[in-house]
């Protein structure tokens, strides 16, 4: 009797149920935008490992000194639209750490395209004579100690003083800066369990006396360091050591991809938080969000590596100087964004950091 009258009642009460139409439509959007969230964390992920790389390491330079995003909030959607056009990030490496690390010594630029085909890194040589506004003319390495000053050193003056140098130099505007210290480089290779590099060449170091041979060698953060600091001895000088340098970033991706770190933002947000506490962000959170946005729309994240084209240095100086023949079209290439068909034309100039 019982069970007829619950039979009655749900006949009774069955035109008054909704339509399930719009509430399995809900489900199915509601699945979509986590499958979305997934997708463009794993490509941000890349993009955030792929800024450090290009830089060995991510402290971003910015008075804000917040720590690292959370792994919550690089899961987060960013408010603000993804940056229209191409963008220029400016990598600096400075020679040692705290106040002695004065001299830029690695001064790269990555250039994203409008077309977000793919990046390119662009190695300006730290022996190239530059007008240095404020300093005459001097190696460019030289205008990072130049900004920081001496009574009371100030990094930020040292990256922004760089930065305009560079933006004189190029014509292009710089976007957004990063710069690393030996010690954030050494925390991040032995965080990600060692680096794997191949070095074509056997390269000696002259601070340790340790003989890197040619070949393939996985690296903790003391060799890592000893390896990118050395040029003397080396056949290009500071040019083969911007090689190894590319040739250290692509071993740092394969293993952090080989880890699985790229595509955990847990595991990515404790790496950031090893790297150091002084870990920060330009000019806000937001800012690396829209760029952690900008890598889903590349066709790869591969870099392809390009140098200023230079000639050597006069009887005068030791400066290096701009390539009269192919540096005009080179930086016309670069402020037009066109920088592939430049290397299409020039394929002997160019490197695949591989």
């Amino acid at each position: 009797m019982i069970e007829d009258d619950l039979r009655a009642a749900f006949a009774r009460h069955e035109p008054l149920t909704p339509p399930t139409g719009p509430l399995r439509a809900a489900i199915d959007r509601l699945t979509i935008r986590r499958r979305r969230r997934r997708r463009r964390w794993q490509a941000g992920g890349t993009a955030l490992a792929l800024l450090g790389v290009l830089g060995l390491g991510v402290p971003l330079l910015t008075p804000e000194r917040g720590g690292p995003p959370p792994a919550a909030e690089l899961l987060g959607e960013s408010a603000r639209p993804v940056p229209p056009g191409a963008l220029n990030i400016l990598l600096l490496g400075l020679d040692g750490d705290g106040p002695a690390a004065t001299r830029a010594d690695a001064v790269l630029l990555v250039h994203i395209p409008a077309d977000r085909s793919r990046p390119y890194l662009v190695s300006l040589p730290r022996d190239l004579g530059v007008s240095v506004p404020g300093h005459g003319t001097d190696k460019l390495n030289s205008a990072f100690p130049s900004g920081v000053g001496s009574s009371r050193p100030e990094m930020t003056k040292g990256y922004d003083l760089t930065r305009r140098t560079v933006a004189e130099l190029t014509g292009v505007q710089v976007d957004a800066g990063v710069v690393l210290t030996y010690r954030v480089l050494s925390t991040l290779t032995d965080a990600v369990g060692g680096v794997p590099v191949c070095l074509p060449d056997q390269v000696r170091s002259v601070h340790t006396r340790r003989v890197f041979p040619a070949g393939c060698h996985r690296l903790d953060g003391a060799a890592s360091v000893d390896l990118l600091r050395q040029r003397y001895g080396l056949p290009e000088g500071s040019q083969d050591r911007d090689r190894n340098a590319r040739l250290f970033a692509a071993g740092l991706v394969r293993q952090a991809t080989d880890r699985g770190i790229l595509t955990d933002p847990v595991r990515l947000a404790k790496l950031l938080t090893v790297v150091g506490p002084d870990l920060v962000v330009s000019p806000d959170r937001a800012a690396v969000l829209n760029l952690l946005r900008l890598v889903p729309t590349l066709r790869t994240v591969e870099p392809v590596g390009l140098g200023l084209p230079v000639v050597g240095p006069t009887a005068r100086d030791r400066h290096l100087r701009v390539d009269p023949t192919f540096a005009p079209e080179f930086l016309r290439a670069l402020r037009e964004d066109r920088l592939g068909e430049w290397a299409d034309r020039h394929p002997a100039l160019v490197d695949v950091a591989r």
